[in-house]
C-alpha cells in the first residue's frame, strides 16, 4: 500500500518541490525562490509600516495582559489565549532540534541570519493577522471563521478581483486541510513517538514496538481537546505553552549560564562570522529553508495559518490583534531558537569539526546531557508537548480550511476532526514520506498567493493604522 502511495503522490510532490524550491543563485550562495519570496516582503512591510517590530512592542504587551483594548468585542477568545492557540502552531520541535541542523549548514554565524529573519518577519505577520480579523466571518452560532481564505476571497473582491481571490481562498483552504493532516499532523506525531521511545529506554523500551499503543492514547488526547472545539483548544493553549516554554527557557538559560566561560566566544562568533560565506550560505539556506519547509522551526510568517487563530479573537479593532501577532515570530524565533542555539554553542559545539556525529534534537539532547545528565527527561517531555500543541492548533486550521469547503456546521465538523484523529494515530504506525513531503509542498507553495494578497491589501491597512495610532 505504502509502495502503491509512494508511486503516485511522488512525482507529483517532487513536482510541487520543484518549484517551490527552485534554487536562484545570490553570489556564492542559493537560495530556493520561497525564501526569496518571504524575505523581501518581509523587508517591505517593515520599511512599509515604520519598523512596527520595534516601536508596536510596547501596546502589543499592553494589549495581551489586558490594559488595552475591549473585552466585550465579538469573538470567541481573548487577545492572550488567541496568541498562545497561534504559538502551539508555531512552537514545536524544530526549536529544540532544527538549531542544529541551521548551525552544521551555517556555522554560528547562520544564528545572526536567523534573528534577522526573526525581527522583519514580524511586520508581515502584523499584516496577515490583522487582514484575518478584518475579514472574517462570524457565524450565526457565535463561532468566528477566519484567516487567507477569507481575507484573499473577501479582500480582493474589495479590490476589484472576485474571481482571483475566490479561486485563490479556495486553493489555501485545500492547502490547510492537506498540510493539517501532514506536517501538522502525522510528522509531529511520529516524532512524539520517537522522543517517547527514548524517554522510556530507547532499543530496549517497552514501547520500542508498539507504535500502535502510543499513537492510539495521543489520538484519545487529541479528540478530547479539538472535538471541544476552539475555546477548549484555546483553554489548552493557554495552559500548555506558558508551561512547555518557560520550563523550556529556564532549563536552557541554566545550562547557559554554567557554561559562561564560553558565552562570550559564542556571542562573538555569531557576530563575527555572520557575513563569512559559510555564514550567509548557511543562514539564508539553513535558517529559512529549513525553518519554512517544516513550518515548526520558524513562525510560518507569510504561510498565514497563524492568522486563523488570530481571527478569533474578542475585538472590534483589527489592528489590535496585528499588534499582538508581533509578539509571535519574537518568542518563536528570536528567543526560544536564540537560547537553543546559545545552549548548543556553549556546551557541545566545536569550531574544529565540520559536522556533528548526531543531528537534531538528539544534538540538542547531547548538549544538554553535558552539563546534566538527566536532563534527557525533560528535554523529551518538552519535545512532546511540543508536539501535542502543534497538532491541536493545526486541527483547529485544518478545520477552518475543511469547512471554507463545504460549508459550516456541527457534523462536518466533526467529520474533519474525526479524519485528523485518526491520521494522528496513523502518523505513529505508518511509513508515508512521500504523503508528509507533499503536504509540505502544497503548504508552502501558498506562501506565493497569500504574499500577493497582503501587498495588494497593504495600503488599506496601512490607512487603518494610522487611524488607530491618530
Amino acid at each position: 500500500m505504502e509502495d502503491y502511495i509512494d508511486k503516485i503522490v511522488r512525482p507529483i510532490s517532487d513536482g510541487i518541490s520543484d518549484l517551490v524550491f527552485y534554487e536562484i543563485s545570490i553570489g556564492a550562495a542559493k537560495a530556493p525562490i520561497v525564501v526569496i519570496w518571504l524575505f523581501v516582503a518581509a523587508i517591505f512591510f517593515t520599511f512599509y509600516f515604520r519598523f512596527l517590530n520595534i516601536t508596536g512592542l510596547r501596546h502589543a504587551i499592553r494589549l495581551v495582559n489586558g490594559r488595552a483594548g475591549r473585552q466585550d468585542a465579538e469573538g470567541e477568545v481573548s487577545h492572550l489565549k488567541a496568541l498562545m492557540t497561534a504559538l502551539s502552531g508555531t512552537v514545536g520541535i524544530g526549536n529544540i532540534g532544527g538549531m542544529a541542523i541551521v548551525i552544521s549548514l551555517g556555522g554560528p554565524g547562520a544564528i545572526f541570519w536567523m534573528v534577522v529573519a526573526g525581527f522583519l518577519s514580524m511586520t508581515t505577520k502584523f499584516v496577515e493577522c490583522t487582514l484575518g480579523v478584518k475579514y472574517r466571518q462570524i457565524e450565526a452560532d457565535g463561532t468566528v471563521s477566519g484567516g487567507p481564505m477569507y481575507y484573499l476571497s473577501r479582500g480582493l473582491a474589495d479590490h476589484g478581483w472576485p474571481k482571483l481571490g475566490r479561486s485563490m481562498g479556495v486553493f489555501y483552504a485545500m492547502a490547510m486541510v492537506i498540510g493539517s493532516l501532514g506536517i501538522g499532523n502525522m510528522f509531529q506525531s511520529n516524532q512524539a513517538y520517537e522522543q517517547f521511545v527514548v524517554l522510556t529506554g530507547g532499543d530496549q523500551s517497552y514501547f520500542a514496538d508498539k507504535s500502535w499503543l502510543f499513537g492510539s492514547v495521543i489520538a484519545i488526547l487529541v479528540a478530547i481537546v479539538i472535538f471541544g472545539g476552539l475555546r477548549r483548544i484555546a483553554n489548552v493553549a493557554f495552559r500548555l505553552v506558558p508551561f512547555m516554554a518557560v520550563s523550556y527557557l529556564a532549563l536552557a538559560i541554566l545550562v547557559i549560564l554554567l557554561n559562561a566561560d564560553r558565552l562570550p566566544w559564542a556571542l562573538s562568533a555569531i557576530l563575527t562570522e555572520a557575513f563569512t560565506a559559510q555564514g550567509v550560505g548557511g543562514g539564508v539556506i539553513g535558517i529559512m529553508v529549513w525553518g519554512i519547509k517544516r513550518a515548526v522551526f520558524s513562525n510560518e510568517a507569510g504561510m498565514g495559518s497563524a492568522a486563523i487563530a488570530h481571527a478569533t479573537v474578542r475585538t472590534d479593532q483589527p489592528i489590535s490583534e496585528g499588534y499582538v501577532a508581533l509578539l509571535e515570530p519574537l518568542i518563536d524565533t528570536v528567543v526560544i531558537c536564540l537560547i537553543t542555539s546559545l545552549v548548543i554553542l556553549t556546551t557541545v559545539y566545536d569550531p574544529e569539526v565540520a559536522t556533528f556525529e548526531v543531528q537534531g534534537i538528539a544534538l540538542t539532547s547531547q548538549a544538554f546531557e553535558s552539563t546534566f545528565s538527566w536532563s534527557v527527561w525533560p528535554i523529551s517531555i518538552c519535545a512532546i508537548l511540543f508536539a501535542f500543541s502543534t497538532i491541536i492548533s493545526w486541527s483547529y486550521y485544518g478545520a477552518k480550511g475543511w469547512t471554507y469547503l463545504v460549508g459550516e456546521g456541527p457534523r462536518r465538523r466533526m467529520i474533519m476532526n474525526s479524519v485528523f484523529s485518526l491520521f494522528v494515530a496513523l502518523g505513529c504506525v505508518v511509513d508515508l514520506d512521500a504523503i508528509l513531503d507533499f503536504s509540505d509542498a502544497i503548504v508552502f507553495l501558498v506562501v506565493f498567493p497569500n504574499i500577493l494578497g497582503l501587498y495588494i491589501m497593504a495600503p488599506t491597512i496601512k490607512r487603518e493604522w494610522r487611524e488607530y495610532v491618530s
